[in-house]
């Protein structure tokens, strides 16, 4: 028996030796972030199933290369083209928890405002509430999602940076006579608008251009309509729904912008690029910059969209 032993005993060791090459590999990847709720989130390994609650989470996932691994995301996740097939789970307000359960995903990405969000973790699912609001808060998200996803650094770096050069040369495309336009933009025909504190509101900032809706309003505020008579803005940026009632409301049709046709008025999907602060940040910095020096040159006739 002591003979099997010393001839075992080599064999044993190297058995024991890879266990614990592995088991620190499992551990060296094991990541910790922090969400929205400053809750820390371990991620014990790579995830491979992925539910995403909220749209430009789902972009950044699939932004950073893995959208492969989606397998269920809310209603409204429609870029890029290839999510277009994945199973869906509702939308934030109303998730549906049974169909999340059933898809076993070992990470669920929601909003900070998601609800059942707690009843997901109750039921042991590893859910990180991430909402990115503004141009740091993207950046922040883009950062903890890779971190989260074990995507290496140096290569969501990169990407970031390619995503913010684009950014950099939408706003210097626009013509000086284009900065100097005051802008009222509407994100739903409410009305609400985006303030200079929004994601929106700050891509104007940063292209040096006055927003009529100052930070101290909130990000979104209700708009009195009679308000933004008073503030008389060069230019108007709104989505497709909000065209009809603007040709209603009482003074607007005397505005600048309305008169002069400085309306610049975005499909649903240029839309969604607009108002969604992640990956395609440059995409809509660039539609803002080709809105304003369009405005800039117009005449007082023609249409510009």
């Amino acid at each position: 028996m002591a003979e099997r032993l010393r001839r075992w005993a080599p064999s044993l060791a190297l058995v024991v030796a890879v266990w614990l090459c592995v088991q620190a590999a499992q551990a060296s990847q094991a990541v910790t972030v922090l969400d929205d709720r400053q809750q820390k989130v371990q991620i014990a390994q790579a995830p491979q199933r992925i539910v995403s609650l909220l749209p430009s989470l789902t972009e950044t996932v699939c932004a950073l290369k893995q959208c492969h691994k989606l397998v269920g995301l809310d209603r409204y996740s429609n870029w890029p083209e290839s999510v277009k097939s994945v199973p869906r789970v509702g939308g934030g307000l109303d998730p549906n928890i049974e169909s999340i359960v059933a898809l076993k995903p070992d990470l669920v990405l929601a909003a900070g405002s998601t609800r059942g969000a707690d009843r997901l973790q109750a039921l042991g699912l590893k859910v990180l509430r991430l909402e990115p609001r503004n141009h740091a808060d993207a950046q922040r998200v883009w950062r903890t999602v890779a971190q989260a996803l074990h995507v290496p650094a140096a290569e969501s770096d990169r990407v970031w940076q390619g995503i913010q050069a684009g950014v950099q040369a939408a706003v210097q495309s626009l013509s000086p006579a284009a900065r100097q336009q005051r802008v009222y933009f509407e994100v739903s025909p409410a009305p609400y608008g985006a303030s200079e504190s929004s994601f929106m509101g700050e891509t104007l900032t940063r292209m040096g251009v006055a927003n009529i809706l100052p930070a101290s309003l909130g990000p979104f505020p209700q708009v009195n309509p009679e308000w933004v008579v008073q503030a008389r803005p060069d230019v108007i940026m709104a989505g497709d729904s909000s065209r009809a009632s603007m040709l209603q409301r009482p003074g607007w049709s005397r505005l600048r912008a309305m008169q002069g046709q400085r309306l610049c008025v975005f499909k649903q999907d240029e839309s969604d690029m607009l108002v969604r602060a992640g990956p395609r940040m440059a995409e809509g910095a660039q539609l803002m910059a080709d809105c304003l020096n369009r405005a800039a040159s117009q005449a007082d006739t023609g249409v510009q969209r």
